[in-house]
């Protein structure tokens, strides 16, 4: 079913754009003010990847669900019970059952293509799952140790999607998009330079307890398969901030980036499309 879409989108006149989500946890506020911004611009995409919290939105939004949707459903959320999990390897059958509510059925009924981007946690390499379960991959997909544990599908224990391919622009790529737009949750995170001795420690403790590691190209690889890369500024906030004062002030960062570099995106998307149109009409 799959591969004939992507078939017909190929020989489809319109132009294929993709959105990529990258990773980033509470901070993935900013993808929803980015999303807001692209609905008041008028701009729909045809194909959908991410990569942990970029996963959850994207799935949400191939389901068809708004901007202001995807708000009612974080307020649904219970802070303090999820707050309450966060601790060393917790089980994440918590946030399946609760992402279950409102992703219920499989990546392949959803009404726009979509892919999750997960690492296996014996290869440490990345996937790109397109079948089973929605609520089951985005949830692999947000799967970060040493909070989390991994999640078993198919006989293989799958983990963030971040150490692999923070923003999985190549699968909007591999679902038939002709251009691809991808968001950076982390373009202003700090350097390991930058951080203060006492994270530097605690994150090579992290690092030697976690069954999986960060790929020399996991930041890098989304640059090299997006035609344009949104960057909001979201140096000043934390991953893990779930304030309902901090995620609305992410949100509005995500908005007002996307909202400045609209014209640039929208150029990007027609120099695309022409680049299409010439290289169809010379093959005639």
């Amino acid at each position: 079913m799959r591969f004939f879409a992507r078939i017909k989108q190929l020989f489809s006149r319109k132009r294929v754009v993709g959105l990529a989500l990258g990773s980033g946890g509470a901070k993935g506020m900013a993808h929803l003010g980015a999303l807001k911004a692209f609905e008041e611009a008028g701009l729909r995409f045809r194909v959908v990847a991410g990569s942990s919290i970029g996963s959850i939105v994207g799935a949400l939004y191939a389901k068809g669900l708004t901007p202001d949707d995807m708000i009612q459903v974080v307020e649904s959320l219970n802070r303090r019970e999820f707050g309450k999990n966060l601790r060393p390897f917790a089980d994440l059958s918590f946030a399946e059952e609760f992402l279950g509510h409102y992703l219920e059925g499989n990546l392949e009924d959803l009404p726009l293509p979509f892919a999750v981007w997960v690492t296996d946690g014996a290869t440490n390499a990345g996937e790109m799952l397109t079948s089973g379960k929605t609520a089951r991959a985005v949830t692999a997909s947000s799967a970060i140790p040493p909070f989390f544990r991994g999640v078993d599908i198919g006989g293989k224990r799958y983990f963030d999607g971040a150490f692999s391919n923070a923003v999985p622009a190549e699968a909007c790529r591999a679902l038939g998009a002709d251009v691809v737009i991808g968001i950076d949750l982390a373009a202003y995170a700090k350097t390991e330079e930058e951080k203060g001795r006492i994270s530097r420690i605690f994150g090579m403790a992290v690092a030697k307890i976690s069954p999986v590691r960060y790929l020399p190209d996991s930041r890098s690889r989304g640059y090299e398969n997006a035609d344009f890369m949104l960057r909001p500024d979201l140096g000043a906030f934390r991953s893990t901030d779930v304030s309902r004062e901090g995620m609305m002030k992410m949100f509005e960062v995500g908005y007002e980036t996307a909202k400045e570099n609209m014209a640039q995106i929208e150029e990007v998307i027609r120099r695309c499309h022409r680049k299409r149109k010439t290289k169809r009409e010379n093959s005639r």
